[in-house]
């Protein structure tokens, strides 16, 4: 896609941004060689592949650069961690109900059996019901708790920090998907959290890329994902690809270097506006407005026809936008997002959700919601 102006959804992926490119290549072209050999080479690339450690814990707020463990992207992430901590205790793990489906796959086959019990959500924002999932953790009823940070298909921010906190206060595991959080808010604080997962595509990186946070103790030490080699420490098997994650690192700082609150309250200022022009126009109904969200993100009912009916004829205008998770968009089965904050599956049918980036304008919001408006004209009931 070459007019990035009429791109709007990069909750799926991000384009790299043209530093993480130039580090991407230039790692790719005189770093190549296996980080794990024993040669001058290697130890070169093992060199630099602890150097982007370092980067990446600094970033989060990490004071022990071993606790990063360097993986292919969230989905493996999150997949090792939610196994691991269903199978390292006896007691349920609490997952909330709008994680995505790389979190909410590993952990539903559990919940017949009570080994994982599901977070409910407050239907109107989308926020977890705070008070049900803080008894069970005073109480000692579950082992771990795993809330995202920013849910991926309305951009309802979730109170992490606020979680991680009251876990540690009962010596009870947090982690949180941050998949979406990164690169959009400030990320000095995740080293609060025992796990964390990010995945590089997503903040203007490469793909192939992601990472996992450990905890910094003996549970850190027992974590096992892949097995078969002795790469990070034993803790994920495989060699490191290196160009990724020299990327992935590059693009966050660069971001994180850029962020301010002028600037993220001017984007989601954008972002309002185009809500009202669409209310205005047609009629929509905001999923998750009450809650705070992503400056970036927007996902709303429309009030008539099938929600591919409206992307395909935005395709042809040229604008990217989705129906929703990009890992699950195509398979006919109901979010299970809408689900929790209570969206009929007729409803279902009629969502959109639209992702901006930070080179996303003002004037291409507006030219967003124009296209909307004359889809609505072609489309509305006669």
């Amino acid at each position: 896609m070459s007019d990035l102006s009429k791109y709007f959804d990069h909750n799926a992926t991000t384009p790299m941004s043209e530093e993480a490119l130039r580090v991407w290549n230039e790692t790719n072209s005189s770093l190549w060689q296996n980080p794990s050999g024993l040669y001058l080479e290697s130890g070169e690339a093992k060199t630099r592949l602890e150097e982007c450690r370092e980067e990446l814990a600094d970033e989060l707020g990490i004071n022990v650069p071993e606790r990063v463990v360097f993986t292919c992207g969230a989905t493996e992430a999150n997949n090792a961690v939610v196994r691991f901590l269903i199978e390292e205790s006896a007691k349920p793990v609490a997952v909330s109900a709008i994680e995505h489906p790389c979190v909410e796959a590993a952990a539903s086959p559990w919940i017949e059996s009570g080994r994982v019990r599901e977070i409910p959500v407050d239907s109107r924002t989308g926020i977890i019901e705070w008070e049900i999932l803080s008894s069970w953790v005073k109480r000692g009823e579950v082992s771990a708790v795993s809330v995202m940070a920013a849910n991926n298909e309305t951009g309802t921010l979730q109170p992490w920090l606020e979680l991680a906190r009251l876990c540690g206060d009962h010596e009870i595991r947090f982690h949180t998907d941050a998949a979406q959080w990164l690169g959009k808010l400030p990320s000095a604080e995740f080293g609060e959290c025992d796990f964390v997962t990010g995945s590089g595509h997503k903040f203007r990186g490469s793909k192939g890329s992601g990472f996992l946070i450990l905890p910094d103790d003996e549970m850190g030490n027992a974590f096992h994902g892949f097995v078969g080699g002795p790469q990070e420490e034993g803790r994920r098997a495989g060699t490191e690809n290196l160009p990724a994650i020299a990327s992935m690192v590059s693009a966050l700082v660069e971001l994180n270097q850029d962020l301010s609150v002028d600037t993220m309250e001017d984007c989601s200022n954008n972002r309002d506006e185009f809500e009202a022009a669409l209310m205005r126009s047609f009629g929509v109904e905001l999923v998750g407005a009450n809650a705070p969200r992503l400056w970036n993100t927007s996902m709303f009912v429309l009030p008539y026809e099938k929600n591919v009916k409206w992307l395909s004829r935005l395709s042809r205008e040229g604008f990217a936008v989705s129906t929703g998770s990009a890992c699950s968009a195509g398979k006919g089965n109901p979010s299970k997002v809408m689900v929790a904050m209570g969206l009929d599956f007729e409803a279902m049918g009629r969502v959109v959700r639209v992702s901006g980036g930070w080179d996303t304008t003002r004037e291409h919001w507006q030219e967003l919601a124009e296209a909307f408006e004359r889809v609505s004209e072609d489309l509305a009931p006669q």
